[in-house]
């Protein structure tokens, strides 16, 4: 036990970090994280929110690193996600100590992300390849293959640098994030040689940097480009509607929601010609039956409007099973004189609020829970279609996914995309503003316009550089029109997709469970004698050579690995 401790504390003086100071550092990590994304909006901090992190991981077994990553994922969802507490004491009807622990256990789950990184980065590097390619792979296998309930981006953190976010429509946020994380390597390379006191290693800090200012050079040499092909693009002018009705006034009062929204419109188009007005989710509350669309839309209201309209509706459907009927959460497009054209049905629906797991599979689940909606997911990944134009339509939060937008976009040929969404769920939060920062992306990945119409706000206007030109603010009831490029662009992104982030994530995988590289390469053994100093196999040259040979046999024990021991 007494070697043991000081083991402990001889590696915890240079590295493998000490459970206490490695924690520290991912706490820091996670505070940082959380101060660089939207909502706070220091985006400089993204090149040096992941370096502490990096530090703390250097060395240490694959269990204790990924608890180190989950920390720092913990740190910042429970920061960052303080707004889910909030939604769940308003509509949960719980009190605030358990709705303290359910946030917690969701914000624990989607904290798994940063530990699946941690996990990678050690078991990769323990087979003696380069610690800067086990980070970098495990980041974007994290971000690519672990499964979030609300979805994010590191590459969200430069929203506001359209310099830095035109790598998008090459390789999607991923492609985005990785020149971050090379600066964050390069920053953690400087501190790793100050705590091994040796000198830094000039041309990998000078690699990494490198590679963020190739991705600002990009950007800077592809923004005219795009705003050239915009300023020929043939223009349309679109409006979108806010109409600031509270959740439960949504439900209660469905004439004053459709009011709102026929006033706002007319409002437009008194000030001039518009080509397509977009309404929020479920902007129609009135439940529309599924055989009587044709009817009840124009007749409803469509037909008063005079101008192509995009909104959202609530429709049912008559099934033979225990539930009767299911609902669908749609966007219905019409046009001028209010006939239906086209429909979008939502597919990634909410857990429990808008549907019950399984339940199309086993739809006696309703009769146990009467209570539970009977929502269910459209399959059709069609644009939809008013004139010459086609519209790739997204409902709520799958404007953040992706790969799910980039299905929608190559199924046919659109020239705008449309998201309608209601954030009121989350109040007054950050929450709308982080969901419009992650959603800037798509604009850049398919070089097209893109609009946003919510209940309460964000609703934007966001051209294919990824600029917001227009928003308006949060719970407030406005309506705002701008001019959008009707555009056919093609990116490499919209071609491969998330591909090679995929075999990215393969190789990850295969390399943290493939055996030790023996032979002439380099095993972890030198790797971890390299780190605590030069002559630390010399105990001529080297005072406390069996301190440090103590230090190697306790991250052999660590690491499970007898092949590691000192001699």
């Amino acid at each position: 036990m007494k070697a043991k401790s000081r083991a402990r504390r001889g590696a915890a003086g240079v590295l493998p970090l000490g459970w206490k100071v490695a924690s520290a550092l991912a706490l820091s990590s996670g505070v940082l994280y959380f101060l660089a994304f939207p909502g706070v909006d220091l985006w400089p901090l993204s090149f040096v929110a992941l370096a502490p992190l990096i530090v703390a991981l250097q060395g240490q077994s694959a269990k204790r690193a990924a608890w180190l990553g989950w920390l720092a994922g913990f740190t910042m969802t429970m920061i960052g996600f303080y707004w889910l507490l909030d939604m769940l004491e308003t509509f949960s009807g719980f009190g605030v100590p358990l709705c303290f622990v359910f946030t917690a256990i969701l914000c624990g789950y989607q904290a798994g992300r940063i530990g699946f990184l941690g996990w990678l980065h050690a078991r990769i590097s323990a087979k003696g390849y380069p610690g800067e390619l086990a980070f970098a792979l495990g980041f974007a296998a994290s971000e690519q293959a672990f499964p979030l309930l609300f979805p994010w981006s590191y590459a969200a953190t430069v929203h506001q640098v359209p310099a830095l976010t035109q790598l998008a429509e090459i390789g999607g946020p991923i492609l985005v994030a990785l020149p971050l994380v090379a600066a964050n390597l390069a920053v953690a390379e400087l501190v790793l040689a100050r705590l091994q006191k040796r000198a830094f290693h000039a041309r990998k800090v000078a690699l990494f940097v490198a590679v963020p200012v190739a991705a600002a050079l990009y950007g800077a040499i592809r923004i005219p480009m795009v705003d050239a092909a915009t300023a020929a693009a043939p223009k349309g002018r679109v409006g979108l509607v806010q109409a600031n009705m509270s959740l439960y006034g949504k439900r209660h009062n469905k004439g004053e929601g459709l009011r709102r929204h026929l006033d706002l419109t007319r409002q437009l188009t008194s000030q001039g010609k518009l080509d397509l007005v977009v309404w929020s989710e479920t902007s129609v509350m009135s439940a529309m039956d599924e055989e009587d669309l044709s009817a009840a839309v124009p007749n409803g209201f469509a037909a008063t409007l005079g101008v192509p309209s995009l909104f959202g509706a609530v429709i049912v459907k008559r099934v033979d099973d225990a539930r009767r009927y299911v609902l669908y959460n749609s966007a219905l497009l019409s046009d001028a004189r209010g006939t239906v054209l086209g429909r979008f049905d939502k597919q990634k629906l909410v857990m429990f609020s808008e549907s019950m797991p399984f339940g199309e599979t086993f739809p006696i689940l309703y009769e146990w829970s009467p209570n539970s909606s009977k929502f269910v997911p459209g399959s059709r990944f069609d644009p939809l279609t008013f004139g010459s134009h086609q519209v790739a339509t997204i409902i709520c939060y799958e404007d953040i996914i992706a790969a799910f937008v980039n299905r929608i976009v190559n199924n046919g040929d659109p020239d705008l995309i449309a998201n309608l969404t209601n954030d009121a769920w989350f109040g007054d939060t950050t929450e709308p503003w982080i969901h419009l920062a992650l959603a800037t992306m798509r604009a850049v990945e398919h070089r097209r316009y893109f609009v946003r119409s919510t209940n309460s706000g964000v609703s934007a206007i966001i051209d294919p550089v990824g600029r917001v030109v227009a928003h308006t603010d949060t719970f407030k009831e406005e309506a705002i029109a701008g001019e959008v490029a009707w555009l056919h662009a093609h990116t490499l992104y919209e071609v491969l997709g998330d591909v090679p982030w995929w075999l990215a994530t393969a190789v990850a995988l295969a390399l943290a469970f493939a055996p030790l590289r023996t032979g002439k390469r380099p095993n972890k053994r030198k790797t971890v004698a390299k780190s605590l100093g030069p002559e630390a196999d010399d105990p001529r040259q080297d005072p406390d050579a069996r301190l440090r040979r103590q230090a190697r046999a306790w991250f052999a024990r660590e690491s499970g690995d007898p092949r590691l021991d000192g001699e």
